[in-house]
């Protein structure tokens, strides 16, 4: 035989991991729309303020943390399975000190 053998995995396990995947799936499309809102609550502000808002530069990195650990579990890269069933993420990344706006000449 090959020294890569072929697993057998029980059709229960993969049907688990399905719904499991199904739901993280359903969770990501509400991150989507989260993302969306956040954006554009912090341009608004930004517009106001003349600043951006840390906070919620802070909750925006930890949601894209979330947002790639799913992202890994629904593609079979990771068996953790995200938030709720673990802790949500830390920023993987930190964010940029001086966020930059370049104009066109």
């Amino acid at each position: 035989m090959n020294m890569i053998e072929r697993l057998q995995i029980p059709r229960k396990s993969i049907a688990i991991r399905l719904l499991y995947t199904l739901l993280f799936l359903i969770i990501f499309e509400l991150l989507k729309l989260i993302l969306l809102l956040s954006t554009l609550f912090q341009f608004m502000y930004l517009f106001l303020t003349g600043k951006y808002s840390e906070p919620l530069r802070h909750f925006c990195n930890r949601l894209s943390s979330y947002a790639y650990k799913i992202v890994r579990f629904v593609t079979l890269n990771d068996n953790t399975k995200p938030f709720p069933f673990a802790d949500f993420p830390n920023e993987m990344e930190s964010s940029e000190e001086q966020v930059t706006y370049q104009s066109n000449p």
